[in-house]
């Protein structure tokens, strides 16, 4: 895993971080369920998509702006995430919604790039509380 020492995510394409928080946020959710005790494949795939959807994330990540959860630096990724041009959106969501999700995963994937653990893992386990809180919707 060295070769994680030698990506500087502050010049890291916005997207690549995103594709790098994406697969961190999907197994840690996806930890936080077993844990949970669910274990039946079908209802681990319901409950899982409640935390990782794109309407979930854009959710997240309004929470964390409102509640001035977010360092300035924070949200100059979230920013940039935001503003990212992927050329394509999921069928399911809107353009301003998959922007936001695409920016939380960002967020996510520069703390793991940047080795800044305790701080993505307090982002993610404050992600999971806020969607536990909202009941999943």
């Amino acid at each position: 895993m060295e070769s994680y020492k030698e990506i500087n995510p502050h010049l890291l394409n916005s997207l690549a971080l995103a594709y790098m928080g994406d697969a961190i946020y999907e197994a840690r959710v996806r930890h936080h369920l077993l844990l949970k005790g669910q274990v039946r494949p079908n209802q681990l795939h319901r409950e899982g998509t409640k935390f990782v959807s794109a309407k979930a994330q854009a959710y997240i990540v309004h929470e964390l702006i409102n509640q001035k959860q977010l360092t300035e630096e924070e949200e100059a990724v979230i920013r940039r995430g935001r503003n990212a041009k992927s050329g394509t959106i999921p069928k399911n969501t809107d353009v301003q919604t998959y922007r936001y999700s695409t920016a939380f995963e960002a967020l996510l994937g520069f703390h793991f790039l940047a080795d800044h653990h305790d701080r993505l893992t307090e982002l993610i386990n404050l992600s999971i509380q806020l969607i536990e809180e909202k009941g999943g919707k």
